[in-house]
């Protein structure tokens, strides 16, 4: 938690010079047509057509990147600096093309138009950032271009799939609201409920205390969700990447935080130790389901991986405190 705070030495991007922004802005054009060409492959077979429209996007995108490192040549010589979508602080990231396999038309425009989106946000933002009249141009135009294929990448899930696709209205509010609550709450839910599994059981175990696993218990989860809440609303403040209010993003991530170790620690309110601990275990493994199911339900996770994920891990994360505790 103390490396999520501290932004694991990534940069601002107020704290980004215009020659850092044209060489980020270069690194993610390569990096998004590459995905458009993946989408391509994985759609030509039952949607041809719509394959067709990835590559030519991804064609646009090599063309965009041509433009920019144009630009940087042209500005500050030939040596792009290697600064890549990962190093900057909230800035937007992007799915690996293997996790939205098999592609469907409907997964793959959602994908596309958030793609878009938040190139366009990129553009928007670094061109307020410009001084150079030639620079601010391109990255105008270059926002416009990708707000356009925005409206390309909605278009194709309505061609294909009328009845099933939502009006775009209710379609925004469901992604901005994963976006904001689902997501940063999610994270919350997961540390909370599976990095005070450890300290809660091993109090219990080690001391037999009721009264004394309950406090530790609700340090752990307060001091938890303090973290949590201030690292989700540090390390992005929603511009660039779209995902919302920073303070709205922190508070669902540090009370989800909190709930999850309050939930098995609130068992040891009971003075007896043996049906505190019994309950505590079935309110775990209450959560790590929930947790699952969020996993499967909004983030479109397949359900083996969420249970291994989430189950296997927190089993064992509980396993270890019961044996620290009786060491």
């Amino acid at each position: 938690m103390l490396r999520r705070f501290f932004g694991a030495g990534k940069r601002s991007f107020d704290s980004l010079s215009e020659q850092e922004i044209l060489a980020l802005a270069i690194s993610s054009e390569e990096e998004d047509a590459r995905i458009y060409r993946a989408y391509a492959e994985g759609l030509a077979e039952a949607f041809p057509q719509s394959a067709k429209v990835f590559e030519e996007m991804a064609l646009e995108e090599d063309e965009h990147r041509r433009r920019l490192i144009d630009a940087h040549a042209r500005r500050f010589g030939p040596s792009i600096p290697l600064i890549r979508r990962e190093h900057v602080r909230g800035y937007y990231d992007r799915t690996p093309d293997w996790l939205v396999r098999p592609l469907g038309i409907e997964k793959t425009r959602v994908m596309a138009e958030r793609m878009e989106d938040q190139a366009a946000r990129f553009y928007v933002a670094a061109a307020r950032r410009a001084t150079d009249a030639g620079t601010r141009k391109l990255l105008g135009d270059l926002a416009a271009a990708e707000k356009s294929h925005v409206n390309l990448a909605r278009r194709l899930g309505l061609a294909h799939t009328p009845e099933e696709v939502r009006d775009e209205e209710v379609t925004a509010e469901r992604r901005q609201f994963i976006l904001t609550y689902v997501q940063p709450g999610l994270a919350g839910l997961m540390d909370g409920s599976v990095s005070t599994l450890a300290p809660i059981f091993a109090a219990a175990f080690a001391t037999g205390d009721t009264w004394q696993t309950f406090l530790v218990g609700l340090s752990a989860s307060i001091g938890a969700g303090i973290s949590m809440g201030f690292t989700e609303a540090a390390h992005d403040d929603g511009k660039l990447s779209g995902r919302g209010s920073p303070i709205k993003r922190g508070l669902a991530s540090g009370v989800m935080t909190t709930i999850g170790g309050l939930g098995h620690a609130l068992p040891y309110l009971i003075p007896d130790f043996w049906i505190a601990t019994s309950i505590a275990i079935a309110v775990v493994f209450v959560e790590l389901w929930a947790i699952t199911w969020i996993q499967h339900r909004y983030m479109e996770t397949p359900w083996m991986r969420a249970m291994l994920q989430v189950l296997l891990g927190g089993s064992l994360v509980l396993a270890a405190g019961i044996l620290i505790g009786n060491a």
